[in-house]
């Protein structure tokens, strides 16, 4: 068979016998004048064809890893769960976007009272050709367009001469150059229940010393840091508490930025547009990077039962890799590439817990770890329903083993067994490995790899027979990842440092 990447389900190799070059030579009039022999040959060639097409066009989510979203809008509903005992969750999509930094301060010459245009949102630039980015000159300019009342006012003040040395008194000569507005969030003063949203005007003046400088109040501002670009400055419309209200919409409740911009002007009256959203959510990753990165660290590696799992992951237009290891109390994130090293960095060459993952030959260095039994179960399921018989007959084999096994844990979770599940259960999985080994090298490439897979991994799938108490399934990092289904630096913030020598 060759691989040939066909026009259904996207550029995924496909195992057929005739190539598109093939077929465009092939017309009745071809077919008619072939000999008998060459005819039967042909005839075998699209019969296998036909058969992996059926297959392709019966996969979905539950034989098969094609994510729950891939299912048509009228499946949707009596399709939600699957019968294994244990639901597998969506892999998180990827998405782009990126928010700009905050406005720069007025120009200090203008010596205003208040501010001139701090909040004003940055222009976007043009499609690439039309010209350069930004708005053109003369052109009006767009800010926001609800004005809050002011509901406090706070003045920045230097506190010692920039030039002498000398503190500054509060009754010093000074004048604004420049301010800002800050939406928040807080508690009533009244001590009631609930949030109540605040509006203050931040001024900034330059104060002059007795020695005749002139001082100036400016915005707090981080320095840089390898590794990011996201900036941190005082110098931002919204305030710390609505920017944490706003990461757990988007991190905790999945709420896309556009959800997230719709409740904020339905439930509080403001109006952020997505670009503001996007550089909190953005912010507040940099922002609590360096506290939560070593304590979520340690945790993981010192938890008696930790789930990993992976998936793509684009950052900047490069291809990278999203990596999760969760326990009880703790998530750890990583970006990087898709090697053994990451898992070393992450968990130590000598990590003797529990590990709960997917095949992924990156986790076998680990002696204490299980496998997935849902993943087993989707291809089983796929196999189960071809039109190839082999596949068919090897499928519907392992899911009964698989559904056996499962019911004996289950059942062994309410009340101790008089006999060990693995001495229960000995005959069955001897008849199994046998079955697995004679179909190690089945024509049927996908028979073919699932044999080959419980053969590689024979051990760490009955684990649970042993210890019916651990998990069956890795649903637990999969729920993990699904917080991170939008590229988002604030879930870089529980990241480990990046590999020196990833691309």
């Amino acid at each position: 068979m060759r691989p040939h990447a066909g026009p259904v389900g996207g550029s995924r190799a496909w195992d057929m016998q005739l190539s598109e070059h093939d077929l465009k030579q092939l017309d009745e009039e071809r077919i008619r004048s072939l000999a008998a022999e060459n005819l039967r040959t042909l005839s075998l060639k699209l019969l296998a064809d036909l058969k992996e097409a059926h297959d392709r066009l019966n996969q979905s989510p539950d034989n098969s890893s094609r994510p729950p979203s891939s299912r048509a809008p009228w499946e949707r509903v009596s399709s939600d769960a699957q019968d294994d005992g244990e639901q597998e969750d969506e892999k998180p999509r990827e998405a782009d976007g990126r928010g700009e930094d905050g406005a720069e301060p007025n120009d200090p010459s203008s010596g205003a009272q208040g501010p001139k245009g701090a909040d004003q949102e940055e222009t976007r630039p043009t499609e690439k050709g039309q010209g350069k980015p930004g708005k053109p000159k003369g052109a009006p300019g767009y800010g926001r367009t609800v004005a809050l009342a002011v509901t406090a006012e706070r003045t920045h003040r230097p506190g010692e001469c920039a030039l002498c040395g000398q503190s500054l008194s509060p009754d010093a000569a000074q004048q604004a150059y420049t301010g800002r507005y800050e939406i928040d969030i807080t508690s009533p003063c009244s001590g009631a229940p609930g949030l109540e949203l605040t509006h203050t005007l931040h001024t900034y003046v330059d104060s002059q010393c007795s020695c005749g400088h002139w001082t100036r109040a400016e915005p707090g501002r981080c320095e840089s840091e390898d590794g990011w670009t996201v900036e941190l400055t005082e110098w931002h419309l919204v305030g710390p508490a609505l920017v944490s209200l706003i990461c757990a919409l988007n991190l905790r409740l999945h709420c896309s930025r556009a959800r997230i911009r719709e409740f904020l002007h339905d439930w509080l009256q403001v109006d952020l547009c997505t670009a503001t959203i996007n550089q909190c959510i953005h912010e507040a990753g940099r922002a609590a990077e360096p506290v939560v990165r070593e304590e979520i660290e340690a945790v993981v590696r010192q938890a008696e039962l930790v789930y990993a799992d992976e998936t793509g992951w684009k950052e900047h237009g490069r291809p990278l890799w999203l990596w999760v290891f969760t326990c009880a109390t703790a998530s750890l994130f990583v970006v990087g590439r898709r090697t053994q090293e990451v898992v070393v960095r992450v968990l130590g060459e000598q990590f003797a817990n529990w590990l709960m993952s997917d095949g992924y030959w990156a986790y076998r260095q680990y002696d204490w770890r299980l496998r997935c039994l849902a993943h087993l179960i989707r291809k089983a399921r796929g196999l189960e329903q071809s039109l190839e018989a082999e596949a068919n007959c090897f499928g519907e084999k392992t899911l009964e083993v698989l559904q056996t096994l499962m019911a004996a844990v289950y059942a062994a979770r309410e009340g101790p067994p008089e006999v060990p599940l693995r001495q229960q259960h000995a005959a069955v999985l001897r008849e199994f490995l046998a079955f697995c080994e004679r179909h190690a090298d089945a024509e049927h490439k996908k028979t073919r790899e699932l044999a080959r897979e419980l053969l590689n991994d024979w051990d760490t799938f009955w684990v649970v027979l042993d210890y019916p108490w651990l998990p069956l399934t890795n649903n637990e990092a999969e729920r993990a990842l699904r917080h991170c289904r939008t590229p988002d630096l604030a879930l870089n913030s529980m990241r480990l440092d990046r590999l020196k020598n990833e691309a």
